[in-house]
């Protein structure tokens, strides 16, 4: 089981990377059933906050390896945070959140402060990440220390894996678009297996691990480094997670950058449906670039992902390409348009027989290396979504929802509109939210970055969050180009935007156009 938004951040083979998921939501019980029905506790106002966590004092140390990255070496430098593990309750137990740091290379009177990074999931470890996207972003660090971390419930951070190596590979042979009512059964089955073991995995933690928790340990972080003002970028998911420290702390707002803006005023059902608008939108792009008619281009890749749903390809590593490790593999090189001629070999080698280059593709989206070891976007992504996401739509409801998901989307809507059903069922803890609140009178401006081409996070996300935000706050900047996030991509237009407004604080004309 899938879900196409997710982290975007630039990695060396020069793809953006999607976090995956696997669940299932509505397969039979009553609508919103849990085994817990207290909402979150991070919805709840924190006060003063003890001395212990406020004075408390970073080792900055040489950074170690992980068993999912190696440590990066020069002038990288980590440490552990200490936060609350519950906001409602700053005086109790804490967890320690992972940072990563570059100081700033001009000199102390050129340096403005700290420019914090989450680049997207929620899942993505920014640790990780971090150095990977310090290229693109050097300019900045001439005057912004660089600092990014792996919020809760992610990888250094108290990383919650759901299930096993072992189960993830089994779980690769479930129909993410089920056509029987065997194949149902184990949609859902799998679904309510994954959440137990979220359950069992993280324990008290996973009432804990809300964008709104994270929110809070982002201003905690601040005054630990010693920022008077929030400065930060955030892409994808980091949009919304940007959103709502803004509606928390809008006197704290510095100079907040909102690239590849999540629609806040969509739920669940909405943002499936915004996605499959922009992945359909990026494929035919894509799809003339080529010189083929969308249309009939996406109903080839239809036809092809029928067959599959039957006849699974063989591969190279003897393992099948089935109809969903088809559509993950199609889906992650329309996160950047240099990868597209990846995909044209991709598709002409399922079309001769051959799937292997597709799963390929699936493979990376879905962080599995040779070995067979998977990674953990897919597991704390969906702790953290599921925590937020209040709604919980029934596999009736979704069946009514499949015809309006595959007129926006012939190829993704299927899948998409499934997931709906399947991303949070039977899940230990109530969600916080139908929509996450993002407005932020009082506060500086904030420069959102939306590109036309975007298949995540489709460009219209930019003015909804504008407007969300309200009148003088979101500043609207639109880029007409392709792929995933629109900084560091090629357009000079987007990049002096952004870097005069960060560096030199010039809030750019509402509605600027970069073409």
């Amino acid at each position: 089981m899938l879900r196409f938004v997710r982290w975007a951040a630039a990695v060396a083979a020069g793809l953006l990377v999607a976090g995956c998921g696997g669940g299932s939501s509505g397969g039979g019980g009553d609508e919103g059933k849990t085994r817990s029905e207290q909402p979150s506790p991070s919805s709840a106002a924190s006060g003063a906050l003890p001395s212990s966590l406020t004075s408390q004092k970073l080792d900055w140390g040489r950074c170690k390896a992980t068993s999912d990255s190696a440590a990066p070496g020069g002038e990288w430098r980590c440490a552990t945070l200490k936060v609350p593990l519950d906001w409602a309750k700053p005086d109790g137990k804490t967890i320690g959140l992972a940072l990563i740091r570059a100081q700033a290379s001009g000199g102390s009177g050129q340096r403005i402060g700290s420019l914090l990074f989450n680049f997207g999931g929620p899942g993505g470890s920014g640790v990780s990440m971090m150095p990977y996207y310090a290229t693109t972003v050097s300019t900045l660090r001439e005057r912004y220390d660089l600092v990014s971390w792996d919020p809760r419930g992610v990888g250094a951070s108290e990383g919650i894996r759901c299930r096993s190596d072992k189960d993830m590979r089994s779980a690769e042979s479930i129909d993410a678009t089920p056509d029987t009512a065997a194949e149902e059964t184990a949609y859902f089955q799998d679904a309510a297996a994954f959440g137990k073991g979220c359950e069992t995995a993280a324990g008290e933690l996973i009432a804990h691990v809300s964008t709104t928790d994270t929110a809070r340990d982002m201003d905690l972080m601040r005054q630990v480094l010693g920022d008077t003002k929030m400065h930060y970028f955030g892409i994808s998911y980091g949009t919304e997670l940007g959103g709502v420290y803004a509606h928390l702390f809008p006197k704290k707002v510095g100079r907040l950058i909102l690239d590849a803006v999540v629609d806040p005023a969509a739920d669940s059902v909405g943002h499936a449906k915004n996605q499959a608008q922009g992945f359909q939108r990026a494929l035919d792009d894509y799809l003339k670039s080529t010189g083929q008619d969308p249309e009939q281009g996406s109903q080839k890749i239809v036809d092809l992902l029928d067959k599959l749903d039957t006849e699974p390809l063989a591969t190279s590593s003897g393992r099948k390409l089935t109809q969903t490790l088809a559509v993950t593999g199609i889906v992650l090189p329309l996160y950047s348009q240099d990868s597209w001629p990846t995909l044209t070999s991709a598709l002409q080698a399922a079309e001769d027989g051959d799937g292997s280059e597709l799963l390929s593709l699936a493979d990376q989206y879905n962080e599995r290396d040779t070995s067979g070891h998977y990674g953990t976007t897919a597991h704390s992504q969906r702790v953290i979504s599921c925590l937020d996401d209040k709604q919980r739509p029934t596999l009736a409801q979704t069946k009514r929802l499949l015809p309006e998901f595959e007129k926006i989307s012939p190829v993704f809507g299927d899948f998409l509109g499934w997931d709906t059903a399947g991303w949070c069922h039977d899940w230990p803890v109530a969600g916080e939210y139908d929509t996450p609140e993002v407005s932020a009178p009082g506060s500086a401006p904030i420069l959102l970055v939306g590109n036309t081409g975007d298949p995540a996070t489709p460009y219209e996300g930019a003015r909804r969050m504008a407007d969300e935000l309200g009148k003088g706050v979101g500043i609207e900047l639109t880029w007409k180009g392709e792929g995933h996030s629109a900084y560091g991509r090629g357009s000079d237009c987007v990049d002096s935007a952004v870097n005069g407004y960060l560096l030199n604080g010039t809030v750019p004309k509402d509605g600027k156009v970069c073409s």
